[in-house]
């Protein structure tokens, strides 16, 4: 579902009227591609073809094909002339507009490189992909690994267009620079225990050239975080997108301040050496479900062999998400042990196919080996169904607004004197590190903590939901003119626990403070106190913001040391 209908180009996540409890087929549209076919096709709700885009038999369908708001067309291209076989390998990528016009036409592959599966359209135009990358058996050694062999570690790689055939790397991410090993610790990437770091991949535990086999991606534009699924690894994986690429290739920094590290994994916890069921047989299409859909939050996969290797299913997961991370208890499993709901899929497919959560609590199902595609209401009835379609690989249900309407370009967020402000819009939500803000429903807001701000918004038609930029916003070190006017003053600080508040004579009608840590958390409250006490805190150093009425908050660097 990811990536189109409620999240693409610009656009990230629909946005319709909440839960129809009729639960009647949910859009008109369903768009599919056969792979390696050159076609791709919309049909309606009986099932008619209503448009189509013919392709050259050189620029065969690849893997996925995603339609952007305003009907423009994204897919994969399989693409012949490279070192890499088997699988799905594509190579290349193409924007194509309603009228069939390339409006962009990429091609990431090389003998060293090459794209492969899934692509993912994120809020600022640009394309995220898939790709190999070839190490020699003598860099696999030096890297840890027990066999000279040759292996072609993933890596995620974020394109941004520059002409009608150019493009560049503006971001990326490898899994070779998140390796472990425990069999030699003369040998890079040594750690004497594999199960204290499940952010790391343990080189040994499936040492083959395609040891991983990624085949889904999605992109979440609150967290700003990257979903993949790994068909040999049987998991879902979760990565930091808001690091530099420098910072990927590390441990630290980004949103998490865990660099390129895994945040999460499910599925198969023996592979980093965890107690636990293998619970992900065979999966694809890792994504999450966005906001304005039953279940928002939830990590989906395809299992192909989920309930038996006759029937394939559909689990939904509840991840332990904290903030921009993930909770886990150290030598255990990240949680939670299961699915957290399941479709029974109506057949088996021993490969590829993918699931569609929408708005209405509806969910569409692709299943691909078998050439069909179906629609279940809340309950599981199938009210809508197509058969006969060939090797499908995905399939995604859109509306009338969706194609006829192009989306607005991406919004930014900004800062004037301590308030944050987007561009005209017709509903606002902000955020704050990833969680909803309650009542910031205007076009501007004023923090009272620091943090990383982001605001969602919808255009007149009310289509889809946008995401903006993120904003980092710090609290001011001073105080602000507000404050200098009063000559507002905190005193001892550094203090031992008691701080008073000099207003210099101004009696206001309401004094609120507030206390915030290095995290920006609000730790202490107190309202009409000109005398603070502290005493219940850790040492450190926390920032105190002070209302006199209903004046803008003054601010102040507060040192505790008991």
């Amino acid at each position: 579902m990811r990536k189109i209908l409620f999240k693409t180009s610009v656009v990230v996540i629909c946005f319709f009227s909440m839960f129809n409890s009729t639960a009647q087929q949910w859009g008109n549209h369903t768009l599919y591609a056969t792979q390696n076919g050159t076609t791709a096709v919309i049909i309606d709700t009986a099932g008619i073809t209503t448009h189509t885009w013919t392709f050259p038999s050189t620029a065969k369908t690849g893997y996925s094909s995603y339609l952007l708001q305003g009907g423009i067309l994204l897919r994969t291209v399989s693409r012949a002339g490279n070192s890499f076989t088997g699988g799905p390998i594509c190579g290349e990528f193409q924007k194509i507009d309603w009228n069939g016009n390339v409006l962009w036409d990429y091609v990431y592959s090389t003998t060293a490189y090459c794209s492969h599966h899934d692509i993912c359209p994120l809020p600022n135009g640009n394309v995220l992909l898939i790709a190999y990358e070839t190490k020699t058996g003598t860099e696999v050694t030096a890297a840890g690994g027990t066999s000279a062999i040759t292996m072609w570690p993933e890596k995620i790689v974020e394109i941004k267009q520059t002409g009608a055939t150019s493009g560049t790397v503006v971001w990326e991410w490898k899994l070779w620079d998140h390796l472990v090993q425990n069999v030699d610790p003369t040998k890079a990437n040594y750690q004497t225990s594999i199960v204290n770091h499940p952010e790391l991949y343990n080189i040994n535990y499936s040492l083959t050239k395609d040891f991983m086999h990624m085949n889904g991606l999605d992109y979440n534009p609150i967290l700003d975080q990257v979903t993949f699924s790994s068909h040999y690894l049987n998991q879902l994986f979760v990565i930091d997108h808001s690091t530099t690429t420098a910072e990927a290739a590390s441990h630290i920094g980004g949103h998490s301040g865990k660099g390129g590290d895994f945040l999460y994994r499910y599925g198969n916890p023996a592979s980093y050496g965890a107690t636990g069921a293998t619970v992900l047989n065979v999966v694809h299409d890792s994504h999450w479900i966005p906001e304005g859909v039953p279940n928002a939050g939830y990590l989906v996969g395809f299992v192909n062999n989920g309930i038996s290797v006759n029937q394939s299913s559909v689990d939904q997961v509840v991840t332990p998400l904290s903030g921009y991370n993930y909770t886990i208890t150290p030598g255990s499993a990240y949680s939670p042990s299961n699915y957290t709901l399941r479709h029974a899929c109506n057949g088996h497919t021993s490969n590829q196919g993918n699931s569609q959560q929408l708005p209405n609590g509806n969910m569409l199902v692709c299943m691909a080996f078998v050439g069909s595609i179906y629609e279940v209401n809340p309950v599981g009835t199938t009210i809508w169904s197509k058969s006969g379609l060939g090797t499908l690989v995905h399939a995604y249900r859109y509306d009338d607004c969706y194609i006829n309407n192009a989306a607005p370009a991406q919004h930014t967020i900004s800062e004037t004197a301590g308030t944050l402000t987007t561009a005209s819009a017709t509903t606002y939500q902000w955020y704050l590190n990833g969680v909803q803000i309650s009542g910031a429903t205007n076009q501007s807001y004023t923090p009272m903590q620091s943090g990383i701000y982001l605001v969602r918004t919808t255009d007149v038609n009310g289509c889809a939901f946008y995401y903006s930029h993120d904003y980092t916003f710090s609290l001011t070190t001073g105080i602000n003119n507000y404050a200098n006017e009063f000559n507002l003053n905190l005193y001892p600080n550094p203090t031992t626990g008691i701080i008073d508040i000099d207003l210099n004579y101004r009696n206001p009608k309401k004094l609120s403070v507030f206390l915030l840590n290095a995290l920006g958390n609000v730790v202490f409250e107190s309202e009409n106190n000109s005398r603070i006490d502290l005493t219940q805190l850790a040492n450190g150093l926390y920032t105190m913001s002070i209302i006199l009425d209903s004046n803008k908050p003054v601010y102040k660097k507060i040192v505790l040391t008991k």
